[in-house]
């Protein structure tokens, strides 16, 4: 149930995602902030993202399910974490980045965006560290 106030927001989970994002992944939108916002992102089994980094903003990504792996790139540092329900990590701002679900199910994840998400043009298209499904 949505809250109708002006000063609190309350929402539930939206069952359709609310848009594409700029990487293929699937995000519902849950309540923002001044300083940041949250989003819910799922990435279907078997899909990898595509690679991009942020141009104003850094996230920090929570994961509620399915299995998967994220790479992440910062100059001459270079990561790769398997990721799982109960993992957290940071994308921190102007980093590389790229994931895959690597199980069965959806890939599930709360991602808390600081400052707030501006728009699609927030992402940068960058050279993919796997190949990505280009057609998500």
């Amino acid at each position: 149930m949505t809250n109708t106030s002006k000063t609190f927001q309350t929402v539930k989970l939206p069952s359709k995602a609310d848009y594409l994002a700029p990487d293929g992944s699937e995000i519902r939108l849950l309540p923002n902030v001044l300083g940041g916002g949250l989003a819910h992102c799922t990435l279907p089994s078997t899909r990898t993202s595509l690679a991009v980094r942020h141009k104003t903003v850094e996230e920090i990504w929570y994961f509620m399910e399915g299995a998967g792996e994220v790479w992440r790139q910062m100059g001459s540092e270079e990561s790769t974490a398997r990721v799982q329900g109960g993992d957290c990590l940071t994308i921190p701002l102007g980093c590389h980045f790229q994931f895959r679900n690597t199980g069965d199910g959806p890939l599930c994840f709360i991602i808390a965006t600081m400052p707030r998400w501006p728009g699609a043009s927030e992402a940068v298209r960058v050279a993919d560290h796997w190949n990505s499904h280009e057609d998500t």
